[in-house]
């Protein structure tokens, strides 16, 4: 069955399972089943199963199988090269860099003179979300200690992350004791790029976001107000911060408001803020914005691109 079919499919099959009503001790039941479809098609819409590009090299960054990264060389770059590192989505449980990282990116920023990188991190909930964001710190130490071999510069980095991903290079790019426990400061990031993220603030996600994130929030997130205000951008935005951020979203209610309270709190703490605003809705606009970037005919790649080459030149 091709990917369009699956989604069609699951995507009735969810509509159908949420709109029957269901007495109340098996409320539990549908809400879960209701998650595993969402994840389901999620995971067909996002993952675009194409063959890895090749060419990379495959760097361990820590002891667990899941701390390891995949490189891509500059092309034709004659020096060092500016480098972006993409952090995949998936609800701070599931992804890979091998099924979310898209098809274009690995073959699109290596041809533009950047090397490119796609991470993996510990999931939830064998792993927490500080421990996640701590994995996207030391992987980005791992690159700089490489720097001179792998012919990156490493005054030019920037971080871009998906969904979950885009949370967590939002909180890094925030908060900067993730990087001073990998040996780093914000002097080290030239700047961040979260790709329609929506849970920038946590609490005020789990409150007014989607119904049937709500669990995937609570596992990730926990219920200590504290802990949640700790690991929301919004709340971690005045100064320092990353020098630069470039916010992309699709028309998503709650991820085009998360996205600009960000940025405003970003702005009052001296950050540099742009917006790329695109078409699509709902969970489909969401995986399509992560799988076409880097494509030329998708109008996202020449925003990243002319933000990027304008970093990049100062």
């Amino acid at each position: 069955m091709n990917g369009r079919r699956w989604a069609g499919w699951l995507g009735l099959l969810a509509f159908a399972i949420g709109s029957v009503a269901i007495p109340g001790p098996f409320a539990v039941a549908r809400e879960t089943m209701r998650e595993r479809i969402r994840d389901r098609l999620a995971e067909r819409m996002g993952g675009d199963k194409a063959p890895k590009v090749p060419g990379s090299e495959t760097i361990a960054y820590g002891r667990d199988p899941l701390q390891s990264l995949d490189i891509w060389r500059a092309k034709g770059a004659g020096g060092a090269a500016p480098l972006v590192v993409f952090v995949h989505g998936g609800g701070w449980k599931r992804g890979d860099k091998d099924n979310a990282t898209g098809r274009f990116k690995a073959v699109h920023y290596p041809g533009q003179g950047y090397a490119f990188a796609s991470i993996n991190y510990r999931l939830v909930p064998a792993a927490t979300v500080e421990e996640q964001a701590s994995d996207v710190a030391y992987a980005v130490k791992a690159l700089i200690d490489r720097a001179g071999s792998l012919g990156v510069d490493r005054r030019r980095i920037v971080l871009m992350g998906h969904s979950a991903g885009a949370h967590l290079v939002a909180l890094v790019g925030t908060d900067e004791h993730y990087l001073r426990g990998a040996g780093l400061s914000f002097a080290d990031i030239a700047g961040v790029i979260p790709i329609d993220g929506a849970a920038y603030d946590v609490a005020a996600q789990m409150q007014e976001g989607p119904p049937i994130m709500r669990k995937t929030y609570a596992q990730a997130f926990g219920s200590d107000p504290a802990r949640q205000n700790a690991l929301s951008p919004t709340r971690q935005a005045a100064a320092p911060n990353a020098r630069a951020f470039l916010l992309l979203y699709v028309q998503r209610a709650d991820g085009v408001r998360q996205a600009k309270a960000l940025g405003d709190a970003l702005e009052k703490g001296g950050t540099r803020v742009e917006h790329g605003s695109f078409p699509g809705e709902g969970l489909k606009g969401h995986a399509e914005i992560n799988r076409s970037l880097g494509d030329p005919a998708y109008p996202a790649t020449a925003t990243v691109d002319d933000w990027l080459r304008r970093l990049f030149a100062r």
